[in-house]
This record gives C-alpha cells, sequence and structure tokens, in this order.
C-alpha cells in the first residue's frame, strides 16, 4: 500500500515537476520550468557530511574534528577511518530519500564540509572526490524520487561563521585569508562545472551563517557580499542556470549589508530559531523581498517544541515564504522528523567528552578502563541509526505541513 501511494503521488505531481528545464525566479517568486510559482517545502540532512556534536549528545565535543580527535584518542586511526567510512556510507541512503517523497517534501537541503573536495584529511580520509561521489548519490535518488536538491556550503575553508557549526578554529578567517577565499571559490567553481547541466539541483547557498555575532561585525560584514559577488563571478563562468542563495550576517539574521541584487536569479535566504512566532520577527525579509523585488526563503527553522514549529510553518506560509526545517534526524529526539535510539553504552562515551584533555596525561586518565565498551557504543550506533530503526515523529512531520 505504501509504494501505491509513493507511486500514485509522483504520478499525480510529475505533471508540475519537469527535469527538462531549470527552477528559476521570476519577480518575488521561485517558479518551476513550466512558469509555476513553487513554495520550497522540505528538510535538512544535517549531520551527515558535516556531523555536529549535540546531535551526538556531546556538550563540549561539538565540530566535526573535535568529535573525530576523541575517537582517534579512543579506537586509533584505522577504526576511526571505519567507523566513518560505515557512517557516511549509511547515515542517508536512498531510503530516506524516499521516506522525505513520502511525507510530502518538494526538496531537501545538504550541507557538506569544504573538506570533502580536498586533499585535506576529514572523517578519516583525504580523497578530494569524495564531496563528488556522496552528492551524485543524492543526485541520483533525487531523480528517482523527484525532490529538488540544494547544495549548501555548511563549513568554508577559514571558517565562515567562526564557530563549530563550520568546523573552523573559533574565528572567520575566510574574510581575511585570500588564500581560504580562492580555494572556497575554486571550489564552488568545481560543483557548478560538474553539476551546470542537473535540473534537479535547485541552487548553490554558498556559505551557511556567515558572521556569528561575537565578532566585529563594522569590520566583517562588509566584506560579505565582495566575497559573494566573486564566488558567483566565478560559478557564472561555466553556470548561468542555477539559483544562488545568499544568506545574511550573524547566523543568516542581518540583510542590512547586501546592496541592490547583482544577478538575475538570486535568492535571500535567513534563518529563524527561538523566536516568537508572530509577523514582526519575518518583518524585516519581508520588506527587503517588496523593496528588491527578489525572493526570499529560510534554509533553517525548527529545533523547537511542536506547538513552535506549526505556529512558525502557518507564519512562514501566510507570507509565501519556503523553507527547510532543521535537521532531518537526530538520535533520541522528537524535534527532528526521524529519530534513532541512543545505544545503550553511548553514555560511556559522552562521559569521555566531558573529561580534561588538554594533555596526553589527562587523555590517559580519562581513558575507560574497558574500551570495549566504546567499540561496542559506536558499532551499535552505526547499526541504530539506519532506517529500519526509525521513529516517526508525527506532531512534527505535521507541524511543517508534510505527512507521515
Amino acid at each position: 500500500m505504501r509504494k501505491l501511494l509513493l507511486l500514485t503521488f509522483i504520478c499525480f505531481s510529475f505533471s508540475s515537476f519537469s527535469q527538462s528545464g531549470f527552477i528559476s525566479v521570476k519577480g518575488k517568486e521561485i517558479i518551476t520550468p513550466n512558469g509555476k510559482p513553487v513554495l520550497i517545502k522540505g528538510t535538512n540532512l544535517g549531520n551527515w557530511l558535516l556531523p555536529e556534536g549535540y546531535m551526538f549528545k556531546f556538550e563540549k565535543v561539538n565540530a566535526p574534528w573535535m568529535i573525530e580527535q576523541v575517537l582517534l584518542e579512543l579506537i586509533g586511526p584505522s577504526a576511526n577511518t571505519r567507523f566513518w567510512k560505515k557512517y557516511l556510507d549509511n547515515y542517508v541512503t536512498e531510503t530516506d530519500i524516499r521516506l522525505l517523497k513520502e511525507m510530502g517534501s518538494n526538496s531537501v537541503r545538504l550541507p557538506f564540509d569544504y573538506r570533502l573536495f580536498t586533499n585535506e584529511s576529514y572523517l578519516g580520509a583525504n580523497d578530494s572526490t569524495r564531496g563528488f561521489y556522496y552528492i551524485d548519490q543524492v543526485v541520483k535518488w533525487c531523480k528517482k524520487y523527484q525532490l529538488y536538491l540544494l547544495l549548501d556550503m555548511h563549513g568554508a575553508p577559514g571558517g565562515q561563521t567562526g564557530d563549530n557549526i563550520d568546523n573552523s578554529y573559533g574565528y572567520p578567517f575566510l574574510y581575511t585569508d585570500s588564500g581560504c577565499q580562492q580555494k572556497t571559490i575554486d571550489i564552488w567553481k568545481r560543483i557548478a562545472a560538474r553539476y551546470r547541466n542537473e535540473t534537479i539541483i535547485l541552487g548553490y547557498d554558498l556559505l551557511n551563517e556567515p558572521i556569528a555575532h561575537f565578532f566585529d561585525q563594522d569590520k566583517l560584514n562588509p566584506l560579505l557580499e565582495p566575497l559573494y559577488r566573486r564566488i558567483v563571478d566565478a560559478i557564472r563562468q561555466t553556470d548561468k542556470n542555477h539559483l544562488i542563495f545568499l544568506e545574511g550576517a550573524q547566523w543568516a539574521s542581518k540583510f542590512n549589508m547586501f546592496s541592490k541584487p547583482f544577478d538575475t536569479k538570486l535568492v535571500y535566504s535567513f534563518h529563524k530559531y527561538w523566536t516568537d512566532t508572530t509577523q514582526e520577527v519575518i518583518q524585516e525579509y519581508v520588506d527587503f523581498r517588496n523593496r528588491f523585488d527578489v525572493p526570499i526563503y529560510v534554509g533553517e527553522t525548527g529545533e523547537n517544541d511542536d506547538r513552535w514549529i506549526l505556529a512558525f510553518r502557518k507564519l512562514l506560509e501566510k507570507n509565501n515564504i519556503g523553507w527547510h526545517y532543521w535537521p532531518y534526524k537526530k538520535m533520541g529526539s522528537t524535534s527532528c522528523l526521524v529519530s534513532f535510539p541512543k545505544p545503550a553504552m553511548w553514555d560511556t562515551l559522552v562521559a569521555y567528552t566531558k573529561a580534561t584533555r588538554t594533555s596526553h596525561e589527562d587523555i590517559r586518565k580519562a581513558r575507560p578502563k574497558d574500551i570495549n565498551n566504546i567499540h561496542q557504543a559506536l558499532e551499535e550506533f552505526l547499526n541504530m541509526l539506519q532506517s529500519r530503526n526509525y521513529s516517526f515523529n508525527k506532531a512534527y512531520i505535521t507541524g511543517i505541513g508534510l505527512t507521515d
């Protein structure tokens, strides 16, 4: 019955979903190849190609490089490599894309770390083709189930945010380091060259949540749009078709550093968490849309209770603003579409992450006496995160306007 419903849904929606042309913009609207407005509606595949510590139930160990350092200390290089290979191969699969289609999504946003496109060591390997390997898989699955795909550089060279979410080292060096800027430009140019003819791709989200609020905004904010212009210029050398998504500064909350749009296919993205669900919260973005006659969109929101999830989605819908809620899945949580159980021995690993580890002596003292418990927890984690163990958070799914 489930397969029949999915087939019926795909057949019914096929007339409005075309892979023969590119998603584009017309004034304030994002439009399909047949010229009809479309409201972006879906979720983020967070914690996959850029893991985040809080979704592992860690506190201080929050950036990917910190998580990997913990595993290197506990299980060593070879086991670390095996863990991340299994993790990347299983955290998101074709089944997940199928489930998202069945729920009613029309698109997904895919966060990634730039290191997947370099030879820098990252999650157990240093292969500059890994990023294309995983994105190619998602492209294939999205084609099969007719979901548009938005590519999101969640972690840029040098760090665009300056906090754990961009896998950086505590400062947004991207804006002051010319080498990091050129690497960012080069990676986006490679991505655009590979996918320039791929109509299933919705567009490119250039930098996630630029410039955290605790840095010098007067110094850094004016540097954001000029960097965007350089990236877009490089992309347009090979790809004149895809949409470009630009996020504002201070966790994608401010648009005041933006001037008049400089490309004909721009979408301006803001993120909102833990605010009121009133018109005042989003009015400045609506005003920006009206002033420049451009589309706006929410790249991330969520991480709240079911009442808030529903209220904010209705607010966005009332204002014709599309969204990708954050995230698709988490361990032992209801603030996501699906969740999976926490392994029995997981708290042993969590306890280690809380210990002082500033010296080799500290690491030796904090190391669990029975390291087999850690191996068991990690192996069980890799099993638990697979789709056969999912619990569906029905209120959350309904709250963001999908069905289970």
